[in-house]
């Protein structure tokens, strides 16, 4: 027998469905991903830490889960919304079924509701709270408790590791600055030949340094990037180092934007998804690529930097990415890494890797 579930969002709307996934209820921020595919990755993507993601895709789970796509080690989603769920999947590398996944991960989720009514609802007022629960009798009061819940601010602390660990590798030395990585990032880095050091997000800068880095790389990671103002404030020491070249990804973007003395907003709602257009400011090149972020860097505040814009989201013009000036250092909105996503550009690391090797020079490491 189905079980019943509700989803109530803040402003008193309710779409009676039913559970999949873990019985307990959730509560988070709603929002919503256009992608067709990849909800093993968004499902294990840090990024998404706190919040109920509403998948605008109609049917979510057909492939099944597989031990080798998780993005990260444990989902921080709170929730899954789908219209339709599979519950006998097809494909070769299929291990278990969406619904085992979320039970396992002690995820709840609700399908048969109108995913498409959601989303349009977010499009029109914005991200909001929400949460799923088994009985909406008393709707007023469920209603009021969500107004009165406060959105966590410490996703990067709860993502982050808590000890540096190292990756061989016979190229150049990257540290790669953990505020929510994703595991595909560190392949990318190992697939061209690095050595990667795995570090904490509040990792000083003078730490840093003694590991003799060729390059930073700051990594995607959930939330408000002014949340971190340690990291904000190490960023701005790395670029003011000589010749040491630095790739922000998503977050990282945002970081290195505030370090640079930009600003950054909330988004109404955000791009995530997997075929959001960007344009390439320098060559005029379109590339498709996957996003998953709520707060973008403002380019009207570039200005008064030493930051440059370099890419722009056809979609609402918003910006997507930048280069410094005069030092090595260059970040993205979007996500090179993929997974999911098209690979378009994916050349962004073989440029980091050329730019760390253009100035690594008779660099010797300990």
């Amino acid at each position: 027998m189905k079980q019943r579930r509700f989803l109530v969002l803040e402003d008193g709307s309710c779409y009676p469905g039913y559970a999949f996934g873990s019985e307990k209820d959730a509560i988070g921020e709603i929002v919503f991903n256009t992608g067709m595919t990849g909800y093993q990755e968004t499902l294990s993507d840090p990024s998404y830490t706190g919040q109920i993601i509403t998948f605008t895709y109609p049917l979510i789970g057909n492939y099944g889960i597989n031990v080798d796509d998780y993005e990260g080690v444990l989902p921080g989603l709170k929730g899954m919304v789908v219209h339709e769920v599979a519950e006998h999947p097809s494909n070769f590398r299929s291990t278990k079924t969406l619904d085992e996944a979320l039970k396992d991960f002690d995820v709840p989720g609700i399908y048969g509701v109108d995913t498409r009514s959601i989303t349009k609802k977010i499009r029109n007022a914005g991200v909001m709270r929400g949460t799923m629960v088994s009985n909406a009798d008393n709707l007023d009061a469920i209603v009021a408790s969500l107004k009165a819940y406060e959105l966590p601010v410490d996703e990067i602390q709860l993502n982050s590791i808590k000890e540096i660990k190292k990756f061989a590798g016979e190229g150049p030395r990257v540290v790669l600055l953990d505020f929510g990585f994703k595991d595909n990032i560190l392949a990318e880095l190992l697939k061209r030949g690095c050595e990667v050091i795995l570090a904490p997000w509040n990792t000083s800068a003078d730490e840093i340094l003694t590991f003799n880095p060729d390059g930073i790389m700051l990594s995607n990671g959930p939330g408000d990037p002014t949340s971190v103002p340690e990291a904000i404030e190490t960023i701005k020491q790395l670029i003011a180092q000589e010749n040491l070249p630095m790739f922000g990804i998503c977050l990282g973007h945002q970081l290195i934007s505030l370090a640079g003395g930009a600003t950054t907003y909330k988004m109404k709602f955000g791009h995530r998804g997997a075929n959001h257009p960007v344009k390439d400011l320098a060559t005029g090149k379109i590339s498709l690529t996957s996003q998953n972020h709520g707060y973008a860097v403002d380019e009207d505040s570039l200005s008064q930097t030493d930051l440059v814009a370099t890419h722009s989201a056809l979609n609402d013009g918003t910006n997507e990415g930048v280069k410094h000036k005069t030092k090595p250092v260059f970040s993205v909105q979007y996500h090179p890494e993929a997974a999911p996503g098209p690979h378009d550009a994916n050349y962004l690391f073989d440029h980091f890797v050329d730019m760390m090797k253009a100035v690594q020079g008779g660099k010797q490491h300990a």
